[in-house]
């Protein structure tokens, strides 16, 4: 090798360590904090399991926090506006209009909580009540539910400042935030339940409690941090406070698609499990234990994926969209090593898997040769959620809600004709996601690709 060529590859090699640590930096704490948000929805569980009317308390609670996820997936999503718009703010090292976005943003977080926090706890009757449940369960489930509908405030303002510390590049203070809040939440959950140190025995719904203290304290860490500055990112000191509606139009022009990606994305898995509800219980049991094994699986994969967003975003306001390109291959490659080694997991380990949920032989003979099929979807699913993540760097939320909207929906409709046609029970399900999964990535890698080509500059 000739100096000249040494001269040119040393700092390529360097540039290329660079981002990938840039990529790690960013996705572990992702990763961390989902998994640990994972594990405190089970310990929750676990403690409402041990009430003597555990049945009633699982159903009431079990309603409300269906429809509790399907409301905060919507909401999350809003924060992907602010986290892009920070991103490419921040790129281009114009400070003082990524603080406006991150005031502007709380605050209409604010305006948006509030009618919503007020809607959701007079509707509360009316939507346990849809679920059919005994009066007794129904009872919990409303009350749960009007606690948690006063939680949106606090949660929409987490999302939205863990949304713009991502953008700025910082992904372990949402990781450290959430930590505080599950050390609060685990004891004050078992607490307020039982009525242990002196507080009041609330029974199921103090869970509901729980969350909402620790979660209120997570929002005034994060809020301090903000306000002091992290990143680059203030929102102490001079600046505006006063409801901008222009740049209210810009978040959200951003996260609504978003928003109603994942709306779609929750509808078609409530119908999917309609559709497997047809083949007993013992097929819905393996199904529900079969979604929360892929829901750790998919950890790597959302990580990878919401890094790729904020590093393509700030590359953006760097005017260097080949730095993002380089950065969500990076992503997409350990994405889709982490998410093929859990797939392995999962199809060697199948049964194992089941039997640390349930000793039920009927529930593990009918989950395990379908989770096995469903582990061939991880490598599709990694370059999938990758994808999706660099368009959405871009401000481009409408291609990835056509092709998840429209391919789980897909998935959905052939699942049911298969289910309903020739049979074949869970494995016919979830062979479906085989099938369609890696046309959505293909389709979605090539939208990332010509959007990278064609990109115009803000």
């Amino acid at each position: 090798m000739s100096a000249v060529e040494e001269t040119i590859e040393v700092p390529a090699r360097a540039g290329a360590i660079q981002a990938r640590r840039r990529v790690f930096a960013l996705a572990w704490p992702v990763i961390a904090e989902n998994f640990l948000e994972t594990l405190l929805g089970i310990v929750d569980t676990w403690l409402v399991a041990q009430l003597a009317i555990s049945a009633l308390a699982l159903a009431g609670v079990g309603a409300a926090v269906q429809v509790m996820q399907f409301l905060l997936a919507a909401l999350a999503a809003l924060s992907i506006g602010a986290s892009v718009l920070v991103a490419q703010s921040v790129g281009a090292r114009n400070f003082s209009r990524a603080n406006n976005l991150a005031r502007q943003s709380l605050v209409w977080s604010l305006i948006i909580s509030i009618p919503l926090a007020l809607a959701g706890f007079w509707a509360a009757g009316p939507v346990i009540g849809l679920f059919g449940m005994q009066p007794a369960a129904a009872e919990i489930g409303v009350s749960y539910m009007q606690v948690t509908m006063g939680t949106v405030v606090v949660l929409i303002g987490l999302f939205i400042g863990s949304g713009v510390l991502r953008g700025a590049g910082d992904s372990r203070t949402p990781l450290i935030v959430t930590t505080i809040a599950n050390l609060i939440n685990i004891p004050l959950t078992w607490a307020l339940i039982f009525g242990r140190l002196g507080l009041p025995e609330l029974g199921p719904v103090g869970s509901a409690w729980a969350s909402f203290i620790a979660r209120a304290v997570a929002l005034m860490i994060l809020l301090a941090v903000l306000w002091r500055g992290r990143n680059g990112i203030r929102i102490g000191g001079p600046g505006a406070w006063r409801p901008d509606a222009a740049v209210a139009k810009g978040v959200l022009s951003i996260g609504v698609p978003a928003a109603l990606e994942q709306i779609l994305a929750s509808g078609a898995f409530f119908v999917l499990t309609v559709v497997v509800g047809q083949l007993g219980t013992a097929m819905l049991a393996a199904n529900r234990i079969a979604i929360n094994a892929l829901a750790l699986a998919f950890l790597p994969g959302f990580g990878f994926a919401i890094a790729a967003t904020a590093l393509v975003g700030q590359s953006v306001g760097a005017r260097n969209i080949r730095e993002g390109e380089a950065a969500t291959r990076i992503a997409a490659t350990w994405a889709l090593i982490w998410m093929s080694g859990f797939g392995l997991i999962l199809f060697i380990f199948a049964p194992q898997v089941l039997r640390a949920f349930t000793a039920d032989p009927a529930v593990v003979g009918a989950g395990m040769n379908a989770l096995r099929v469903m582990a061939f979807s991880m490598p599709p699913l990694a370059i999938l959620f990758v994808a999706a993540g660099g368009l959405r760097g871009m401000g481009n939320t409408r291609i990835p809600l056509v092709i998840f909207g429209g391919g789980l929906w897909t998935i959905t409709g052939l699942a049911a004709l298969a289910v309903n046609t020739i049979g074949g029970g869970l494995i016919a399900v979830w062979s479906m996601f085989v099938i369609g999964t890696p046309v959505m990535a293909w389709l979605m890698v090539r939208s990332f690709r010509s959007a990278a080509r064609e990109f115009q500059y803000p």
